[in-house]
């Protein structure tokens, strides 16, 4: 199927896509806001600028499309192919599409490259989060569906309380003294 606009309607309409307060995102910090947690957006000293950061909790949150991120896709090392099953001259990877994610035909080798780099870059900044003790969670577009969003959230509400509880009980508790090291001492005056 070809592209129905000019390459400079097409570039226009690409370049009118934000990638802050996106309706997923929307989604995600209603629920977040009205569980109760309290949170801080796109915080520029965190590395990778994630959309939703808990320094309570030690957690950032980002909220991926499914298709600038690549979700789920299977990426084929052996090279591009053509629409006729042959390799292109370049040999660059191509990915395979998914349930959620579907790359243009339309300049795919682009679309391809731009995805890849996209998920290079978050794992280099999901890598950095985590070597600096920072619990990372990502949430995909396709699992706020209204059907998913309250399993998915949930889940990051049970991540958050783990964490929390993990960077509670890094001390080793009080022990409380034995009878045989001698009388227990009192809690209450003695009358």
């Amino acid at each position: 199927m070809t592209d129905r606009l000019t390459p400079e309607q097409r570039h226009l309409v690409m370049s009118h896509i934000h990638g802050k307060g996106t309706k997923p995102e929307l989604k995600v910090r209603q629920w977040l806001w009205h569980h109760g947690y309290h949170y801080r957006l796109n915080v520029k000293s965190v590395p990778g600028k994630p959309d939703i950061v808990m320094r309570k909790y030690h957690t950032a949150i980002f909220v991926n499309g499914c298709f600038w991120h690549g979700h789920q896709l299977e990426w084929n090392p052996e090279g591009l192919t053509d629409r006729m099953g042959g390799k292109t001259e370049n040999g660059e990877r191509e990915a395979a599409n998914s349930a959620c994610c579907k790359i243009p035909q339309t300049n795919r080798a682009f679309w391809v490259n731009k995805i890849q780099k996209n998920q290079q870059r978050d794992q280099r900044n999901y890598q950095i989060l985590k070597d600096n003790g920072w619990q990372v969670i990502v949430i995909w577009e396709c699992q706020l569906t209204s059907k998913r969003i309250e399993h998915t959230m949930n889940e990051v509400e049970l991540l958050l309380n783990n964490k929390l509880l993990s960077l509670y009980c890094k001390h080793t508790p009080f022990s409380y003294p034995s009878e045989e090291e001698g009388p227990l001492p009192m809690a209450a005056e003695t009358l």
